[in-house]
């Protein structure tokens, strides 16, 4: 890539400097003949062996330089050997050390024009020299612009690990270039034009029209443009990069970076969005993990409010789901195994709660907690924590081989933040969330797997009451007022009954206070 690159860089300055050559040995034969545009009065001149020897000197010697400068850069791109402080600084001063070898050819082309013309006389060496020094100025702009941009691939691989953090060859250098090559470099031509004539230095016009000044035009136009598009394309092209870059930022792909290979502002920029994409995919990849671990919803509001205590009292339906004998298959199997089990159990949960729009609030040991209607508020919590509560009975009963039981409440409780300052969980508080763990228990000694307060029954739609019948009254542990105690109808398959043994465990069965957190 590197050569070809600088294959077409090679090209592009050869071409360049024999299109300036050309210019600058027309300018030179038409202000030392009279402004004749002949071919007796160009090629037939007596200096013409001279002023081609001088430019074909100059342009072969700048050629010259400018591989023997940069082919140690190639070589070293294509052996693929880290780049080293000093090679970063050798990469970097690319386009600076062509401009030196560029102005040392065309001196090198004053001399061979001094050595081989009839006339050395010093005013019209000074005369040449001055055309020449001219063609330098406008060369020099041009072999920058094409240096620098030769010079890309190498810079990629060369501050790879080391971005620019300043500027090197600044947009402002550039400007300049345009400003030379366009506007002081056929200005000053035209100014030192006529002041040689107004010194007798140079003869007057010898005919009606002034040919030096019409050709001395529309060399200005054409480096004008030629210079335009060298500075407009090493400008768009980083800026159309990084377009494409925040195009596919703005579409959440926070692994795009752009190559960093300009020296100046916009290497800069370069790096300082690489850095900031860097930062982008860092936060995302923590607010993704903090939302798994306290639920989108949690996340979003942290998020949007951010730190502190806060809280609201809310009307939730609780979902408590804890397995049977879990401690006892942890005995009974490997540990590998148990956790890939306790993991397929939280996965049906929390894919049943993240269908009916609840909030996993808690998972602890073989026991998940999910809130209905905080901190996202629900239409008719009630009526989806019954429906959640139907599927996940399902799910579990087709898909996992275990005994489980689920307890659904509804109530007021408070939702929001509970802690220190420097360290505080999200957490519902509230007699709902305790009545729906003592359903759970009294679901695994019962021959139904699920139970659910009639107060959350009464608050339903009839569509989904309509789906649980009644197994009676209990007196839940902690409470003074017996709870009415409903069942799906799909899966009830007797009324709970007590026996002594369920007596006697419910009271040797120490009080069970549950609370969500995050």
């Amino acid at each position: 890539m590197s050569r070809r690159a600088t294959a077409a860089a090679a090209i592009a300055l050869i071409g360049t400097n024999c299109a300036i050559g050309i210019e600058t040995f027309l300018l030179v034969q038409l202000a030392y003949n009279g402004s004749q545009l002949t071919l007796e009065g160009t090629v037939g001149a007596p200096n013409f062996p001279a002023v081609l020897t001088g430019i074909i000197v100059g342009t072969l010697t700048n050629m010259l330089f400018g591989v023997l400068l940069i082919k140690p850069q190639v070589d070293w791109f294509v052996s693929g050997i880290p780049a080293d402080r000093a090679r970063r600084a050798a990469i970097r001063h690319i386009p600076r050390n062509q401009v030196i070898a560029t102005l040392a050819a065309w001196t090198t082309a004053v001399g061979s024009y001094a050595v081989v013309a009839d006339d050395p006389s010093s005013s019209r060496t000074a005369g040449v020299a001055a055309a020449f020094l001219l063609a330098a100025m406008s060369s020099s702009c041009i072999t920058y612009l094409f240096a620098e941009r030769a010079a890309r691939p190498l810079a990629v691989v060369a501050f790879r690990d080391f971005p620019a953090r300043h500027v090197f060859h600044g947009v402002r250098s550039r400007m300049i270039a345009v400003w030379l090559v366009s506007s002081a470099v056929p200005m000053f031509g035209l100014l030192l034009l006529n002041l040689g004539r107004w010194l007798d230095m140079l003869p007057p016009v010898s005919g009606p029209v002034d040919w030096t000044i019409i050709i001395l035009g529309v060399v200005a136009l054409v480096a004008g443009i030629r210079v335009i598009t060298l500075v407009g394309r090493s400008i768009a092209d980083p800026l159309s990069d990084l377009h494409h870059a925040v195009t596919r930022v703005d579409a959440a792909d926070y692994t795009v970076r752009v190559p960093v290979y300009d020296s100046s502002e916009l290497g800069v920029l370069q790096h300082g969005f690489n850095t900031m994409v860097i930062g982008l995919e860092e936060r995302e990849r923590m607010r993704q993990l903090f939302a798994r671990h306290v639920g989108d919803t949690v996340a979003a509001q942290a998020l949007e409010h951010g730190e502190g205590m806060r809280g609201v009292n809310a009307t939730v339906g609780v979902l408590f789901v804890d397995i049977i004998d879990s401690t006892g298959m942890a005995a009974r199997q490997d540990p590998g195994a148990t956790a890939e089990l306790l993991n397929d159990f939280f996965t049906i949960v929390a894919d049943v709660v993240d269908g009916h729009h609840g909030f996993v609030n808690k998972f602890e040991g073989d026991s998940a907690l999910a809130i209905f209607g905080a901190p996202v508020e629900l239409d008719d919590p009630a009526t989806s924590v019954l429906s959640a509560a139907r599927d996940l009975a399902d799910r579990l009963g087709d898909e996992l081989d275990i005994g489980w039981g689920m307890g659904i409440s509804y109530g007021t409780v408070f939702a929001g933040n509970i802690g220190a300052e420097t360290r505080y969980e999200y957490t519902v508080i509230g007699d709902a969330v305790n009545e729906s763990a003592r359903l759970s228990d009294l679901a695994k000694q019962s021959g139904s797997s699920v139970m659910a307060s009639g107060a959350a029954l009464a608050c339903a739609t009839d569509d989904e009451a309509g789906e649980w019948i009644p197994v009676g009254t209990r007196s839940l542990r902690g409470r003074s007022e017996p709870t009415q105690v409903f069942a799906p109808r799909s899966i009830a398959t007797r009324p709970p009954g007590i026996s002594i043994g369920t007596v006697v465990a419910g009271l040797l069965r120490p009080a069970r206070r549950v609370t969500g957190q995050l």
